[in-house]
C-alpha cells in the first residue's frame, strides 16, 4: 500500500543526482516549493543550465558518490544509469533518507505525485502499484478541471476572528461560462457572495445552500443598497472572518465602483483582491458582431457612462469620426446623447447600434443611424450598450462572422 504523506521541504536540502531532463523538472519543482536543491552532474542540460544561472539551484559538476545523499531529507536518483541510481536508493534507505529511483521506482522509498494546486489545496495523484505516469497525468489534469470549474467546495473551514477577506470579481456580460477561470473559483471558496443583478447569477444557484447570498442590485432609479452600505457589509463580514465576494456583471474596474469598495476594505484592514472580467463594452459589440476598431474605418475607441452627456471633446472626436463611441448605461438619455452628437457635427446618417442583453439568449441587436434612432429608441430597455460609429454599420461585418456570435438572436433591421 503506498501512503499519501504531504512533506514540507522549504529550507531543507534535497539531493538531485543527474544532469538530463528528467533531472530539471525534478529540481525545478523542488526549487519552486522552496528547497535547498543540490544537483550533481558532470554535465547539465539547458533546462537544469536555467536553474543554475539564475541560482535557483546548486550545482557540483562532478560524478555522484553514494555519501552525496547521507545528510539531505529527499534523494532524486535520475543519472540514467541504473546501478548508480539503485546504489543511491538503497544507501539513503539504508540512512532513513527517502528517495526517488526515476529509473526503476521500486528501488525508492518516495514517488513523486503529479500535482495541481488550486485555492491554496494541493492534489497529488501517484500509482498505487506499478508506476504508470501517463495515467497519473490524465488523472491529475481531470481532477484539475473539475477544481478550476468551481464544481467543489473550496471554503475555508478553519478560521480565526478577523482573518476574512474580499475577492471582488468581474462576471462578464451575463452569460455564466464567460466569467473567468479564477472568478469561477473564487466563489467556490465563498462564505458570503455580495452580487449585482447583471453578470452570470445562474451560477449562484450551483453554490452550497450555506454560502450567504447577498442581493445589492440596482436597477435605474432604484437603488435599494447605496454604495457606502454596500461597502459596510463587504467589511463587516470580512472582519467576522469571512471569505466575501463581489460578484459583479463586466469588469469592476469599468463603471463597477469597485475602486471605491478597495479603497473601504483597505480603509478597514481588510485584504482585497480583484479579479478582472470580461467587460461588456469590449464583449457586447463583439458578440453583436461589431469591431470597435478596424482598418480602414477608425483606430480608436472611446468608453463613456451614459448618466451625462460626454465632454464636448469627446463628442468632437466621435462626430469627426476620428473614434468610436461606446455608452454603458446611457439607455435613459439615449435622445440626449444623439443630439449632442448631432449638435457637434456628426453626421445623421452616422450608425448607431444598441446590444441588449449581450451574450445572453435573448441577446438583441438594434442598428440605426444618428437621425432615425428616434424611431426605437423608446422600445429598447436595459441593460444595454449603445455604439456609435462606421464600425457599426451592419455591411461592414456580420455577425456571423465572429466567432462566438449568436446567430440566432433577433436582431432589428
Amino acid at each position: 500500500m503506498t501512503t499519501l504523506l504531504g512533506v514540507d521541504l522549504r529550507g531543507r536540502r534535497v539531493l538531485v543526482a543527474g544532469g538530463g531532463p528528467v533531472a530539471a523538472l525534478k529540481a525545478r519543482g523542488l526549487a519552486a516549493d522552496g528547497a535547498l536543491v543540490d544537483v550533481v552532474s558532470p554535465v547539465v542540460c539547458e533546462s537544469l543550465r536555467d536553474l543554475i544561472d539564475e541560482a535557483r539551484v546548486h550545482w557540483h559538476p562532478r560524478e555522484v558518490l553514494p555519501t552525496d545523499g547521507d545528510d539531505a531529507w529527499l534523494v532524486i536518483a535520475a543519472t540514467g544509469d541504473r546501478e548508480v541510481d539503485t546504489a543511491l536508493c538503497e544507501r539513503a534507505t539504508a540512512h532513513r533518507v527517502f528517495s526517488v529511483c526515476a529509473g526503476a521506482s521500486e528501488h525508492g522509498t518516495a514517488r513523486n505525485p503529479a500535482v495541481t494546486e488550486h485555492a491554496g489545496v494541493i492534489v497529488g495523484v501517484v500509482s498505487a502499484a506499478r508506476p504508470d505516469p501517463g495515467r497519473v497525468v490524465r488523472v491529475r489534469d481531470a481532477l484539475a478541471d473539475h477544481l478550476a470549474s468551481g464544481g467543489v467546495d473550496l471554503r475555508t473551514r478553519r478560521r480565526s476572528h478577523g482573518a476574512g477577506r474580499v475577492v471582488l470579481v468581474g462576471g462578464g456580460p451575463g452569460a455564466e461560462d464567460l466569467i473567468t477561470v479564477r472568478g469561477r473559483l473564487a466563489l467556490a471558496q465563498a462564505d458570503v457572495v455580495v452580487t449585482d443583478r447583471l453578470g452570470p447569477v445562474g451560477l449562484l444557484r450551483e453554490l452550497p445552500a450555506s454560502v450567504e447570498v447577498i442581493d445589492v442590485g440596482k436597477r435605474p432609479d432604484h437603488h435599494p443598497v447605496p454604495q457606502p452600505e454596500i461597502n459596510r457589509i463587504l467589511v463587516e463580514h470580512a472582519h467576522r472572518g469571512r471569505t466575501v465576494v463581489r460578484l459583479k456583471g463586466g469588469d469592476p474596474f469599468v463603471y463597477g465602483r469597485g475602486g471605491e469598495e478597495v479603497l473601504s476594505c483597505a480603509e478597514a484592514g481588510v485584504p482585497v483582491e480583484v479579479i478582472p472580467g470580461v467587460s461588456s463594452a469590449m464583449s457586447a459589440p463583439l458578440l453583436a458582431g461589431i469591431p470597435l476598431s478596424h482598418r480602414g474605418t477608425v483606430g480608436s475607441v472611446l468608453v463613456t457612462h451614459g448618466h451625462e452627456l460626454p465632454p464636448r471633446e469627446l463628442l468632437d472626436a466621435v462626430a469627426r469620426e476620428r473614434a468610436s463611441l461606446v455608452i454603458l448605461m446611457g439607455v435613459a438619455l439615449l435622445a440626449g446623447h444623439v443630439n449632442a452628437l448631432l449638435q457637434a457635427g456628426a453626421d445623421p446618417a452616422l450608425p448607431i447600434a444598441i446590444v441588449e442583453r449581450a451574450s445572453l439568449p435573448d441577446q438583441r441587436v438594434t442598428r440605426r443611424t444618428l437621425a432615425s434612432i428616434d424611431d426605437v429608441h423608446e422600445e429598447v430597455a436595459a441593460p444595454a450598450v449603445i455604439v456609435v460609429g462606421r464600425v457599426a454599420d451592419p455591411s461592414l461585418l456580420a455577425p456571423q462572422h465572429v466567432a462566438g456570435a449568436d446567430l440566432d438572436a433577433p436582431e432589428s433591421a
